[in-house]
C-alpha cells in the first residue's frame, strides 16, 4: 500500500468518525448501541465528575446556591442510562423546571407542611406526566422547593443553571464514546 493511499484512508476514517460524532447530538438513532464496556464506564465516570464536579465549582468559587440533592439522581441517568426516555433532554430540563414551579407554586400559596410537600410532589409528578416530560429526581425537586421554603428565584438558580450545566455536559461527554449517542431527541 503506498503512502497516499495511506493518507487517504486517514482522512475518510477521520472524517467517517467526526460525522457519526455529530450525527448522534441531532438525534435518532445512527445505529445500535453495544451493551457497556469499560469504556463505558469511564466515559460515565467522566460525565459524572465533570458536570456535578461544574456545578460544585461554580457553587463554591462563586457563591452560588447551586446544589440539589436531586441533580445526583439526575447524574446517574444522564450519565450512566443517557439512552433512556428520562434522560433526554426534554424530560430532564422539562421535568426540573416544571416540579421546582409546582413546588415553589405550592409553597407559596399554601406555606410549609407536611401535605403540602405531598401536594407540591403530586402536582409535580401530574404536570411531567401531562407535559411527556416525566422525570424522577423531578419529584426530588419539588419536595425540597416546598421543604426549603423557596421563592421562584429557586427555578432559574439552582434548577434552571444547574440542569442547563449536566445536560450540556453530558452532550459534550457522552458523544466521545462510539458505543453512545445522546441525546436521542431533543423535544
Amino acid at each position: 500500500m503506498d503512502e497516499a493511499s495511506n493518507q487517504t484512508e486517514k482522512t475518510v476514517g477521520a472524517s467517517v468518525l467526526v460525522k457519526e460524532y455529530f450525527c448522534k447530538m441531532k438525534g435518532g438513532r445512527c445505529q445500535d448501541l453495544p451493551s457497556i464496556s469499560w469504556s463505558g464506564l469511564l466515559v460515565t465516570a467522566i460525565g459524572s465528575l465533570a458536570g456535578l464536579g461544574f456545578i460544585c465549582l461554580l457553587a463554591a468559587h462563586y457563591r452560588l446556591p447551586l446544589l440539589l440533592p436531586s441533580f445526583g439522581a439526575t447524574a446517574v441517568l444522564l450519565y450512566a442510562s443517557c439512552h433512556v426516555p428520562m434522560a433526554q433532554p426534554r424530560n430532564v430540563i422539562g421535568g426540573h423546571l416544571i416540579s421546582a414551579l409546582a413546588g415553589v407554586s405550592a409553597f407559596q400559596l399554601l406555606g410549609n407542611s407536611w401535605w403540602v410537600i405531598a401536594l407540591g410532589v403530586t402536582a409535580a409528578i401530574i404536570a411531567m406526566t401531562v407535559t411527556r416530560t416525566l422525570h424522577p429526581p423531578g419529584g426530588a425537586t419539588a419536595f425540597v422547593a416546598v421543604y426549603n421554603g423557596q421563592g421562584f428565584e429557586f427555578i432559574l438558580s439552582p434548577v434552571g443553571i444547574g440542569i442547563f450545566c449536566l445536560v450540556v455536559i453530558a452532550v459534550l461527554v457522552n458523544n466521545l464514546s462510539s458505543e453512545r449517542k445522546y441525546p436521542d431527541y431533543w423535544f
